[in-house]
C-alpha cells in the first residue's frame, strides 16, 4: 500500500499539504484543526479537512481550547545547536527573562534542519504553549514560517529577520563595519574574509557589513580573497587552507565566527606564520574560549544573553496585547582588541 504521507517520512503533515490535498486554502485548515468549526458537523470542506487530516496523520493540538480562552504562562523555544556556546546563552537569555515574567519555558533542541525544526514546532504548538521563540529558522524563512500558519504568536531570533515575524537579534552588520575598520585602522590592506554558508543571515550580514566598511575605506577586497564556509572549526580550516596557501596570501583575515577563526588560527600556525603580525585574524561573537587562547582574539562582542532576553520581551507584549506590531530588535555590538591583531 503506498503511503498516503509520500516522501514526507515520520514528520507531520504542514497545514500547506493538508490544504493542497483537500482543495481549500490554508486558512481553512488552520480554522478547521484549531477547531473553529463544530468537530461535529460542519461545512463539506471542514468534513474533507479533517479526513484528509486523518489520511496524513495529523496530529491534533489537544489544548487549542483553552488556548482560544486562557493563558498558560507557558512559552515554547525551539533552539537547534544548544550545544553551540552562544545558542546556550541566547537560551539562557530567554528562561531568566521569562521566568522573570512569570513564564516557564517548554524547550525543545531539534536538528538544525527543516523537518527537525518543523517537527519541533508542531509539538510544541500542541502543549498548551502561549508563544513561541523559533531560534535560527531554516531559509527560505518566511516561506517556512508561512506553511507553518503558527497557532500562536512567535518571534525569530538571531537568524533571519526576513522571516515575517518579529525579530530580536544583534547588528550584524555594524560588528562587520568594526571588524574591517580596526583591521584598517592597524595598517593591514591584504584583507580576506570568511563568511558563512547562504542559509545563515547572520553571517551574511556580518560579511556585507564588513565589505560595505572596506570599500568606504578604499580598501579593495578581491573575490579571491572572500571564502565561505561552515561556521564552525573545520569550516576555518577549510577556508584557510584556500586562502592561507595561495600566491595572494592575505595579512588579516575576518571571520564570521569565533571558531572559524580558531580553525583558521591552527592552519596558520601550522604554516609557521606569526599571529598578529604575518597575519591579523578577528572574529566573531566572544565566546568564552576566544580571549582564553594561546593567542587571545580580537573578536566583535555579540550580546547573546540580552538577545534571548529582548525576543522574550516582545512575545510577551503580543501575548498580552500591550504591542500588537512590535518592532524589531537589533542589538548593538562591540569590539574586543586582543593578541590577534596589532592593536
Amino acid at each position: 500500500m503506498t503511503d498516503p504521507s509520500g516522501s514526507r517520512g515520520s514528520r507531520p503533515p504542514t497545514m500547506k499539504e493538508i490544504a493542497e490535498r483537500a482543495g481549500v486554502h490554508v486558512s481553512t485548515v488552520s480554522r478547521v484543526l484549531r477547531q473553529a468549526e463544530p468537530v461535529d458537523g460542519g461545512s463539506e470542506a471542514a468534513k474533507r479537512v479533517r479526513e484528509v487530516a486523518d489520511e496524513l496523520g495529523y496530529r491534533p493540538n489537544l489544548w487549542a481550547a483553552s488556548l482560544r480562552t486562557r493563558r498558560t504562562t507557558t512559552i515554547g523555544a525551539v533552539m537547534p545547536r544548544l550545544t553551540d556556546g552562544v545558542v546556550a546563552t541566547i537560551y539562557q537569555g530567554v528562561e531568566q527573562a521569562a521566568r522573570e515574567a512569570g513564564y516557564s519555558v517548554l524547550l525543545s533542541s531539534p536538528p538544525d534542519d527543516p523537518d527537525g525544526q518543523r517537527e519541533a514546532i508542531a509539538l510544541l504548538a500542541g502543549r498548551q504553549v502561549d508563544g513561541l521563540i523559533l531560534s535560527s529558522l531554516h531559509s527560505p524563512a518566511a516561506e517556512f514560517v508561512s506553511d507553518l500558519a503558527l497557532p500562536v504568536p512567535a518571534v525569530a531570533l538571531n537568524r533571519h529577520a526576513d522571516a515575517g515575524l518579529p525579530f530580536a537579534g544583534g547588528d550584524d552588520r555594524l560588528g562587520g563595519r568594526l571588524a574591517a575598520r580596526h583591521l584598517v585602522d592597524c595598517g593591514y590592506r591584504r584583507i580576506a574574509a570568511v563568511g558563512g554558508p547562504l542559509f545563515a543571515t547572520t553571517g551574511h550580514d556580518r560579511l556585507a557589513g564588513f565589505l560595505y566598511e572596506m570599500h568606504d575605506a578604499g580598501v579593495a577586497v578581491p573575490t579571491g580573497r572572500i571564502a565561505h564556509a561552515r561556521m564552525d572549526v573545520q569550516g576555518g580550516i577549510d577556508a584557510a587552507r584556500t586562502l592561507l596557501t595561495g600566491d595572494d596570501r592575505p595579512d588579516a583575515v575576518f571571520c564570521v565566527s569565533d571558531t572559524m577563526a580558531i580553525g583558521l588560527l591552527g592552519v596558520a600556525r601550522d604554516l609557521g606564520l606569526s599571529i598578529p603580525d604575518d597575519l591579523g585574524l578577528v572574529g566573531y561573537n566572544d565566546i568564552p574560549v576566544a580571549a582564553q587562547l594561546p593567542v587571545p582574539l580580537t573578536t566583535v562582542v555579540t550580546p547573546a544573553h540580552a538577545i534571548g532576553a529582548a525576543g522574550v520581551r516582545l512575545l510577551l507584549g503580543m501575548i498580552t496585547g500591550t504591542d500588537d506590531a512590535p518592532a524589531d530588535v537589533r542589538l548593538p555590538v562591540e569590539l574586543a582588541v586582543r593578541g590577534s591583531t596589532r592593536g
